[in-house]
């Protein structure tokens, strides 16, 4: 593509694909170091128990075995810190146990870290784990978060009521005033089902440390290698941060698993200073479901206050949030400020007030999954308002316009201002592309075969590009959340970009290399885009909360005006002009009224060349690094309508049509967006009708770890999506006016689902996953 075509708004194909696609592309696994051994843990399959005993020596003599080590050998270091701190109503803090980074006098989860395991061998290693002589003393589990606060047991001692926190915001007193004028008021009660990410690549880690340096390096398949070093060697091992690289090289999805540090990389970055080798462990898929951070586990009563003509006045919501047996590095603030300041929605309901119970229990750790706690607000919402409609026997879509927010920028009642939007455009283009005018023929048409046919909404809003640091300081954050942009520009005229923001599977390659294309002028190929690596990177937080490109993008921006600004000064001597005439248009620095230009690659070379420009007024080189930290969130928004055929005898449900229509702001890439965009919709069709990580109440054990058992989305369970992409309502913060995708089609598919399934059966719910015994069940309910 010629630069002068412009690189913004065009599908430009993934440059990333072309070696993933042809199995160039290297992941944690693999890589393998000189010396390598090997780590495998031994886990616990008790939910709750006490350590007795632990024996490791038959372990320590066996064949191949480098080294043992137990929750004994890691008593003096930190524990896995969490990132948030959340205040009670009262304004105490949350209760924070120790996360062990190997059990220590307690398992408190089926999956918990006992002992790991080193030797030559993978096989060595394992064979060598079966040798571990271990007492328990069995407790009673606390399972779900309905149980917890009234549990016989405690997962913690600190917390003897199981409760981590209980929070609130919003106006209590002005929410119960408002429910005593209402002339209707809408009740629902119900449970946000627990998911196990499934990233393809499962979490891998190689570590190695070198006694000559004193330096460690941790190879590691995670979202934000910056955020692991500083988590690991300031809070945990006391690792100075300069003497610790990591390397997150290619990663085959995250989904918010990745973001964390967990203890597998943690005892292996330890570990390898004691045996001096490099030790890699690579997570199997059983483990990966007993161990790897899960999403959602919310039980949650909404109420929905509405005057005569159906306008919203006042939502209550109460939450108990489930945390899992310790806490993760964002795990509290998933319910609390990604959740609740999320409960407006698109609507102007002037009152509304959330409480939010944490609890603790004998289940795996739950954090960020793909849209974090944006879902779970959405879900919330969009099933009481479609359950209000039909209660008031007003038309769905009509219900939500009466109470569309008009006017920006809007303050919310709970909390965040949204800077734009357009929500009666993406719903009437999504209701014109979804044929809502067709969908009574169509529902006849079924009944006809003894078929149910269903209809459902939804409209979501999120806030995204996680970062603001006052924002997030104010409400817990215990780190800053700004991102990191070097634009390094070679002699040549060709330009390396180091970001902060790292890629997996998000196409950073190339949307990242089309900005920085259509900023400079210059072709694509002349650009590498270089992440993932603490050595080489400024700094970075990561990539979550679908801020690579609002945030990172911007920073990338930033640092590219400091570039052409300095480029500006070297050509204005070239020309024998004042810089302030110098312009720069289509990779060219231009004196503005004549037709006097020099090309970007001449000004690059002549910075290399000091005594070719005003060296004693410039520094030679043309490198320049930003800062970002933004203002605000970014606020996506769009509608999904879901239609569904049932056949109530067997409860089988097919989705014959869905369309999404989502406000991104401007976009980059078109295809990429889309991409991201379907993806997210798979995931919540996934939430809504198949998946569910469910434990025994009475034992604790995982009756879904494995693929057996937990129904993951098919190619047959969706149909030919009707994606689009609205003309959109840019971000007004930052200067590409942008908004933030990577999530959207996860938050707002399941209500959109549920409610078609539940406009099918004519009744009030069907609980998630909406399977065919559940609908079957609501079936014979409604008959």
């Amino acid at each position: 593509m010629n630069a002068r075509q412009g690189f913004i708004g065009q599908s430009v194909v993934r440059r990333e694909d072309a070696r993933f696609l042809t199995g160039r592309g290297q992941y944690t696994d693999d890589i393998t170091l000189p010396g390598q051994t090997f780590g495998y843990f031994l886990r616990s399959p008790y939910a709750h128990a006490r350590l007795l005993k632990v024996d490791t020596a038959a372990a320590a003599a066996a064949p191949g075995v480098v080294g043992v080590f137990t929750g004994e050998h890691f008593k003096a270091v930190g524990g896995l810190p969490c990132g948030w701190l959340i205040n009670n109503i009262d304004g105490s803090p949350m209760k924070e146990p120790k996360h062990p980074v190997l059990a220590d006098g307690k398992v408190r989860y089926v999956g918990d870290r006992v002992a790991l395991v080193v030797a030559e061998t993978l096989d060595q290693a394992k064979a060598a784990a079966e040798l571990i002589e271990v007492e328990y003393e069995e407790l009673t589990p606390v399972i779900t978060p309905a149980k917890a606060l009234t549990a016989p047991a405690a997962v913690h001692d600190e917390a003897p009521n199981n409760q981590c926190y209980l929070w609130g915001i919003g106006d209590k007193d002005g929410v119960t005033e408002a429910f005593k004028t209402a002339a209707h008021v809408t009740t629902l009660k119900f449970k946000n089902n627990r998911l196990a990410p499934n990233p393809m690549e499962p979490r891998a880690a190689n570590a190695s440390y070198s006694r000559a340096d004193d330096h460690y390096t941790l190879y590691v398949s995670n979202q934000n290698p910056h955020v692991e070093r500083l988590l690991m060697c300031a809070f945990v091992l006391g690792i100075p941060e300069h003497k610790m690289r990591v390397v997150a090289p290619d990663v085959g999805g995250g989904f918010g698993a990745k973001i964390y540090l967990y203890g597998e990389e943690t005892a292996l970055v330890w570990a390898s200073k004691q045996v001096n080798r490099p030790i890699k462990w690579t997570c199997e898929r059983g483990e990966a479901f007993l161990s790897d951070a899960h999403g959602r586990d919310h039980d949650s009563l909404a109420e929905l206050a509405l005057d005569k003509d159906g306008h919203f006045l006042a939502l209550r919501a109460t939450t108990t949030a489930n945390l899992g047996a310790y806490l993760s590095t964002f795990s509290t603030c998933i319910p609390t400020i990604l959740h609740a300041t999320l409960l407006a929605g698109q609507y102007r309901t002037p009152k509304i007030y959330a409480e939010i119970n944490a609890v603790f229990t004998n289940t795996s750790p739950v954090d960020a999954y793909r849209g974090a706690g944006r879902p779970e607000a959405t879900y919330l919402l969009e099933r009481i308002v479609e359950t209000a409609a039909k209660e008031m026997g007003i038309a769905p879509a009509e219900l939500r316009r009466r109470n569309f927010i008009t006017e920006f920028p809007y303050a919310s009642p709970v909390g965040l201002t949204y800077d734009t939007g357009d929500f009666f455009a993406t719903l009437k283009r999504a209701e014109e592309l979804a044929d809502v005018a067709g969908f009574a023929a169509r529902r006849a048409a079924s009944e006809a075969k003894g078929l149910k046919r269903g209809l459902g909404h939804s409209c979501y809003i999120e806030a995204c590009g996680i970062a603001p640091s006052a924002v997030a300081g104010a409400l817990g954050a215990r780190a800053g959340l700004f991102e990191a942009g070097e634009v390094r520009v070679h002699p040549t005229g060709k330009v390396t970009v180091f970001t902060g923001s790292h890629s997996h599977g998000q196409g950073h390659e190339t949307t990242f290399a089309q900005v920085v294309a259509e900023k400079l002028g210059i072709p694509m190929d002349d650009i590498d885009i270089v992440h993932g690596d603490t050595s080489k990177v400024l700094f970075g937080m990561g990539t979550y909360g679908s801020r690579s490109l609002a945030v990172g993008g911007t920073a990338i921006v930033k640092a590219l005006d400091k570039v052409i600004a300095k480029g500006k000064k070297i050509a204005a001597h070239l020309m024998e002009a004042a810089d302030t005439d110098v312009v720069f248009e289509n990779g060219n620095f231009k004196v503005a009224g004549t037709d006097k230009s020099i090309p970007f690659a001449q000004v690059s070379l002549t910075a290399y060349v000091p005594h070719n420009f005003p060296h004693d007024k410039l520094e030679p080189g043309l490198n320049e690094n930003a800062f970002y930290d933004p203002s605000n969130f970014t606020y996506p928004a769009g509608a999904y309508i879901c239609e569904v055929e049932i056949d109530p005898a067997t409860g089988t449900t097919r989705i014959d049509r869905f369309t999404a229509v989502d406000d991104f702001g401007n976009v980059v890439n078109p295809m990429i967006v889309e991409g991201q965009v379907h993806g997210g919709i798979a995931q919540g069709v996934g939430q809504a009708l198949l998946e569910h990580a469910i434990y025994d109440e009475e034992t604790g054990q995982l009756l879904t770890g494995s693929y057996m058992d937990y129904a993951m989305p098919r190619a047959d369970d969706l149909p030919s999506l009707m994606v689009e992409t609205a003309k959109g309502t840019p971000c007004t913060h930052n200067p590409l006016g942008v908004k933030g995708c990577g999530e959207a089609g996860a938050i707002g598919t399941p209500p959109a689902v549920i409610n078609a399934v539940c406009d099918a059966l004519g009744v009030k719910d069907v609980p998630m996953p909406a399977t065919p015994y559940a609908v079957w069940q609501a079936a014979r309910g409604a008959n």
